[in-house]
């Protein structure tokens, strides 16, 4: 399978499979940060839709923090992955610890992507949320309960990537499940891009900035 150039092409990309959305006063487009941001502008862009942050922070196990075992939202929304807390062995203690230290780097973000400016209404919007790939889905679950909490009208998850065991489960939890790659021997998220480079704070703060100033404007 061919992989996406950088972020920004896998958005233009993933902007076209999502065509039906456009033009449509209804559509949020929700970025998770901080890959998910370049991808999730080029969508909005696309869509000519609002584009607003869902900061969402993996909980990693201690010692090996790529391997999540659950993840939190803003709107204190929290998800565990019990099946790895069982099989690790992880204590109430050690989970409330890392939640604690990852709830304070989630305000942190939050300051500094959004600022000073509020959060969009999802009331009754189609909120797509975007991010520049899936591996486990934990960071994905806890996006969708906390989009689900602003009772939008419809949840649609859109991604470059997603190995397809990831998409049925989260097929169960949102309204539409949109992946342009689906590969069975997945490897990771990055496996799928030529160039991969970690997004900045800045570079996110000014293609955020971007498009809200847009909507105002319009």
């Amino acid at each position: 399978m061919a992989r996406f150039r950088d972020r920004r092409e896998a958005g233009q990309l993933l902007a076209k499979r999502l065509n039906d959305y456009a033009e449509r006063e209804d559509v949020v487009v929700l970025a998770l940060p901080r890959g998910g941001v370049p991808v999730a502008f080029e969508v909005a862009k696309a869509l000519n839709a609002s584009l607003d942050i869902l900061v969402v922070r993996k909980l990693g196990v201690p010692g090996d923090e790529e391997l999540a075992m659950g993840a939190i939202a803003s709107g204190d929304v929290r998800v565990l992955d019990e099946e790895v807390i069982r099989l690790l062995g992880i204590s109430d203690q050690v989970i409330e610890a890392v939640s604690a230290k990852e709830k304070d780097e989630l305000r942190r973000r939050e300051l500094a992507y959004r600022g000073q400016a509020p959060p969009l209404r999802l009331t009754g919007a189609t909120a797509i949320l975007v991010d520049d790939g899936i591996a486990t889905g934990s960071t994905m679950r806890a996006a969708i309960a906390a989009t689900r909490q602003q009772c939008p009208s419809k949840v649609i998850v859109a991604v470059p990537t997603a190995p397809p065991s990831t998409c049925n489960e989260l097929r169960r939890v949102a309204d539409e499940i949109v992946a342009l790659i689906t590969p069975l021997l997945f490897f990771s998220v990055g496996h799928w891009y030529a160039t991969f480079n970690q997004s900045s704070d800045e570079e996110i703060q000014q293609l955020y900035g971007e498009l809200r100033r847009s909507d105002v404007a319009a």
